[in-house]
């Protein structure tokens, strides 16, 4: 196994070392100072700037305060001038600018002690949240950043209040690192389709490819699907699946496993809702939105003909904010599509109803505007 990656730094003239903790994948920092209430807050943003990580000994209200004031001097940078570029280009700009203002505030650490402790004044009980994402604490001391804590936090209190899913009448409690069903216009589309004649049968069969946090195999499940196999291969997401499925009752109709795209077999109806982004994602937690030159979208389709059971159709369920944005032609999916021995036999769209679609201020606002999200009935050509 991989020796656990170390932070040091020195602190009271004394050299000091502990395990380095990111679940975004962010080596630990070169150059590290400790700081308190009593660095300004100019100062801090000149030092992550340069490239320095800050280690905070103070209070854990004002780390707080002071990641603040980083996020309005990142936020108020001055942008480079140039002339204005296609959607493509100003997509790849805001990303960089992302993966930048990620990368200044992740500079702001936080020690840890051994129980997932914050040894901080006025510091929250983050035991809880620290344990989902990270596993048993282990007796090791270890630094991680403020940002990502309180990414945690976040995702804790997700999990325990889930996103209310009206097709399925409950909730489903997306997991540290599991994409939430927030967007439910997708969701909509795989609970009002016709279901195909073929899972009429007795044994009628689907597969749920990538499932995340469950949502789609719970919503097939829900709509009478006798049977239905759920893949991914991220261990988060299947352990995600499971707990959703059992606290709605349907682990007799759903079998969870963990698979690279398909299960063996074949079945009537075999759905997928890859990342929609052809684009490298910046940290690992990003690989549900965005993949990289279409793989999991390529593979669905190159193998979809083989797992198709006589008479089952294929839902390929993507949003077409990559054509928007200049990542991917309508072209190139077709041909994807008749590639892998497919004919479109229908499609249904739905406009997406999320806050960004409709906000201006969004530098993708125009992609985003025009953007539908499909579910494509695919069958053998």
């Amino acid at each position: 196994m991989t020796e656990p990656a170390r932070i040091t730094w020195t602190e009271d003239g004394q050299p000091r070392s502990a395990r380095w903790r990111s679940e975004a994948g962010v080596p630990p920092p070169a150059r590290v100072q400790v700081a308190d209430e009593r660095i300004k807050a100019d100062t801090a943003y000149r030092l992550v700037c340069e490239g320095t990580a800050l280690l905070w000994r103070g209070d854990f209200h004002n780390a707080r305060q002071i990641l603040q004031a980083l996020a309005r001097r990142v936020e108020r940078k001055p942008p480079k001038p140039g002339p204005l570029g296609t959607a493509g280009e100003a997509f790849h700009l805001h990303r960089k600018a992302q993966g930048e203002r990620a990368r200044l505030l992740g500079r702001l650490l936080l020690p840890f002690e051994a129980g997932h402790r914050v040894p901080l004044r006025r510091a929250p009980d983050v035991q809880q949240a620290c344990l989902e994402a990270y596993g048993p604490a282990g007796e090791e001391p270890y630094v991680a950043s403020l940002r990502e804590l309180l990414g945690l936090i976040g995702a804790h209190e997700w999990r325990k209040k889930g996103v209310e899913i009206p097709a399925l009448g409950g909730r489903i409690h997306p997991h540290y690192g599991v994409f939430s069903p927030v967007r439910g216009e997708y969701v909509d589309l795989v609970n009002q389709t016709p279901l195909p004649p073929a899972l009429g049968a007795a044994h009628g069969l689907a597969f749920d490819i990538g499932t995340g946090t469950g949502v789609l195999a719970a919503v097939l499940a829900r709509r009478g699907v006798a049977r239905v196999m759920a893949t991914d291969q991220d261990p988060r997401a299947l352990a995600c699946a499971r707990e959703n499925l059992s606290r709605l009752h349907l682990q007799p109709q759903v079998d969870v496993l963990q698979a690279d795209l398909f299960p063996p077999g074949r079945a009537a109806l075999v759905v997928c809702n890859p990342p929609w982004v052809p684009a490298r994602p910046n940290a690992p937690l990003e690989h549900a939105v965005y993949d990289p030159d279409s793989r999991m979208l390529r593979g669905f389709l190159g193998g979809l003909a083989a797992h198709l059971a006589p008479g089952g159709e294929g839902w390929l369920i993507l949003s077409d904010l990559a054509e928007h944005l200049g990542l991917r032609s309508r072209d190139e999916l077709l041909a994807a599509i008749e590639a892998g021995g497919l004919v479109v036999a229908g499609r249904s769209d739905i406009r997406p109803r999320h806050p960004r679609a409709a906000d201006a201020s969004d530098p993708l606002h125009a992609a985003r505007s025009a953007e539908l999200t499909s579910l494509w009935r695919l069958v053998p050509g």
